[in-house]
């Protein structure tokens, strides 16, 4: 990896400003922590930081409040988690910036950890407000990044602050920088990329950059209905984007100018409406019914693509295989993910989603990554430079 981390400074009796992505699902009705694995992600960074006597002051957003203060997106419930994790108390403040914040911070002793409000209780942070990124950076002599999943956002903790401090890269931050640059530049061969969603202009840039690197595309969810109209065939009420029909014939047709394959469902579970219980059958890709909406790849499309994906010795994928929320439309994308974990070939998982399924399902530790970031993994593969990456210093 070509940028500075966290390895690579002193911190030793250094105020340290940790940008992490604690960004958890919380319970609505409790407010309890009904996920920690994001929290989970950033203990090597914090520990690496405590066991080297820096003065940890961490910096995370919590929803989206939208610039004003919202009770229940509070990081009391998250200080409170870490500190469990940890085994080891955690302050917290009462804002982000400010002489009182300063005042705290100034009291820290080597090793204490202090987590900040949250940040998007002020407008300025989403706005990249310089002098909000300023009062961020009075806190601290040295910027560490750990939040890869808000890497792709130019907010004023994520990029701001970088232009009065030091910045480089923590250990999570470093971990995803390197799967994400050696699936684009050195995977092992074949390499599969695996692409589900809703829409094709969700992932444009996603299908235009894989498929000059990829040895096999597959495509299922939403997203498959528009490739299906482009070459003739009824989709019934299935959503499809009539103004991407073109680009669709376009890839299609690269894809089979350099003999890659490329792969959409041939058979589909339909129903006539997309609710829990509603009547479904299975039919082939060929013969949609005109009054059905598509809500899942079918069983010899499951086949079709665990036969390919088997050749392969890399496989990323992105995005659910069907309306994965409906529980009776998710078992195409629940038998992706369970074969997928079942495979001796590198498993790279993009985030969003997919990780949100591979998680539910307990098969993270049988997977060879799965991505703390999905909007910032899928602009990653895109080939997009990340704003949160670009201002970290780079290796001397």
């Amino acid at each position: 990896m070509s940028k500075t981390t966290v390895e690579d400074i002193e911190v030793n009796g250094k105020k340290v400003l940790l940008r992490a992505d604690f960004n958890v699902p919380l319970n609505i009705n409790t407010g309890a922590i009904s996920d920690d694995s994001r929290i989970r992600a950033s203990l090597p960074t914090i520990k690496y930081l405590v066991d080297h006597k820096a003065k940890v002051i961490l910096c995370s957003h919590l929803g989206r409040p939208r610039g004003r203060v919202v009770e229940n997106l509070r990081m009391a419930p998250i200080a409170q988690r870490l500190s469990q994790l940890m085994g080891l108390p955690v302050s917290t403040a009462s804002d982000c910036v400010g002489q009182e914040v300063e005042s705290k911070v100034g009291t820290l002793k080597e090793g204490d950890i202090l987590v900040l409000e949250n940040p998007r209780f002020h407008p300025e942070e989403e706005a990249d407000d310089a002098n909000f990124a300023r009062k961020l950076a009075r806190l601290a002599d040295i910027y560490v990044n750990d939040a890869f999943g808000t890497a792709h956002r130019a907010h004023a903790s994520t990029v701001g602050v970088a232009k009065y401090l030091p910045a480089v890269a923590g250990f999570l931050m470093k971990k995803e920088l390197e799967v994400m640059e050696r699936l684009l530049h050195n995977p092992e061969r074949p390499l599969a990329c695996l692409i589900g969603g809703a829409k094709v202009s969700d992932k444009i840039e996603l299908l235009q950059n894989m498929l000059r690197r990829v040895d096999m595309l597959l495509v299922g969810g939403g997203m498959a209905a528009t490739f299906l109209k482009t070459q003739g065939y009824e989709v019934g009420y299935s959503l499809t984007e009539d103004d991407k029909l073109g680009l669709a014939k376009k890839l299609l047709q690269e894809a089979e100018e350099w003999k890659m394959p490329f792969l959409l469902p041939i058979d589909a579970v339909v129903a006539e409406e997309i609710k829990a219980g509603a009547p479904t059958r299975v039919v082939p890709t060929t013969n949609i019914p005109s009054g059905s909406h598509i809500v899942d790849i079918g069983p010899q499309s499951i086949e079709l693509f665990y036969s390919e994906l088997r050749k392969c010795r890399t496989i990323t994928w992105n995005g659910p295989m069907g309306i994965y929320e409906i529980p009776q439309f998710a078992q195409g994308t629940r038998s992706i993910a369970s074969f997928l974990s079942t495979l001796n070939a590198t498993t790279i998982i993009g985030g969003g989603s997919s990780a949100e399924i591979v998680q539910e399902m307990g098969l993270t530790d049988k997977m060879t990554h799965v991505s703390t970031g999905g909007g910032a993994s899928l602009r990653f593969l895109e080939g997009v430079t990340l704003p949160g990456v670009e201002v970290l210093l780079d290796k001397k």
